[in-house]
C-alpha cells in the first residue's frame, strides 16, 4: 500500500547536503541543543517542507537554495517545527535512553511488576500501526528515527527524520518505504522488520543514508501542514 507522494516525484531534487552555515539552536527542557552546522544535514527541515509542497499540490524545486534565499530559511524553519520542542525533543531524549527490547522496572519480593518497554516495542506495538493505518488512508507520514543509544543531550543531534509513504506486508514482515533527504528522489529506500516478536530486541535492517549507524527505532512526528511553501 502506498499514498501518491513519491521521492522520484515530489521529493527535492537536492540531497541533504549544504554548505557550512551558523548552526541552528533548539530550546530544549536540557537547554539550547546546538544542531551542529547546516552541512551536517537538515533532514527535518526537508521533509516537512517536501510534505508542505505536495500538500499544496506544488512542483518541489530541484536547484539547491543558496543560503539566506527564501526556501533555504523557510528549510530552516521548518527543521525548528520538526523538532517540537519541548515535548517533541524530549521524547527523542527519552528514547535514546531507553533499552532496545523490554526489561523489568520495578520488581516486588523478588517477582516483577512492571514491565520496561524497550524501543522494539514502542516502535512495533506503539508506533507501527498507526502509521500504517495512516498510511493506508494515503497520508504520508513524518518520521522521527531513534539511531543512539545515550542519555547524552548533545547526542540528541545524532537522529535522523525521513518520510514514510507507503508500505508492504508478507506475514510478520513489514517494510516501510519511504524518502530520506539523505538518499534524494530515490525510491528504494526502505526499513524492513519483523513484527513477531516486539519484547526482544529487533532489528531494522534498511539503506538510509546514516552510515553504520543502526534504526533502533522510530516514531511519528507532530505534523501540521504549512499552506504557503515558497514557490
Amino acid at each position: 500500500m502506498a499514498t501518491s507522494f513519491l521521492p522520484s516525484r515530489h521529493a527535492f531534487g537536492f540531497d541533504n547536503a549544504w554548505p557550512a552555515q551558523p548552526a541552528v539552536v533548539v530550546p530544549t527542557p536540557f537547554g539550547d541543543i546546538n544542531l551542529g552546522r547546516a552541512n551536517a544535514g537538515l533532514c527535518g527541515g526537508m521533509v516537512f517542507a517536501a510534505l508542505d509542497f505536495w500538500n499544496a499540490k506544488a512542483t518541489p524545486p530541484t536547484a539547491r537554495p543558496a543560503p539566506r534565499s527564501p526556501l533555504y530559511e523557510f528549510i530552516v524553519r521548518r527543521l525548528i517545527d520538526s523538532w517540537q520542542a519541548p515535548a517533541g525533543v524530549a521524547r527523542y531524549f527519552e528514547w535514546m535512553g531507553l533499552p532496545d527490547a523490554d526489561g523489568t522496572a520495578l520488581q516486588l519480593f523478588g517477582r516483577p511488576i512492571l514491565t520496561q518497554r524497550g524501543l522494539a516495542w514502542r516502535t512495533i506495538t506503539g508506533e507501527w500501526p498507526r502509521i500504517r493505518l495512516d498510511l493506508d488512508r494515503g497520508v504520508p507520514v513524518p518520521l522521527g528515527v531513534v539511531t543512539v543509544s545515550s542519555r547524552q543531550p548533545r547526542d540528541l543531534a545524532q537522529n535522523h527524520q525521513i518520510l514514510a509513504y507507503g508500505h508492504r506486508t508478507a506475514g510478520s514482515r513489514a517494510t516501510l518505504l519511504v524518502y530520506d533527504p539523505n538518499r534524494g528522489r530515490r525510491d528504494d529506500i526502505s526499513i524492513a522488520f519483523d513484527t513477531s516478536g516486539p519484547q526482544r530486541p529487533t532489528v531494522f535492517t534498511h539503506n538510509l543514508g546514516i552510515g553504520r549507524s543502526p534504526v533502533r527505532g522510530f516514531f511519528r512526528t507532530g505534523y501540521r501542514v504549512h499552506r504557503s511553501p515558497p514557490r
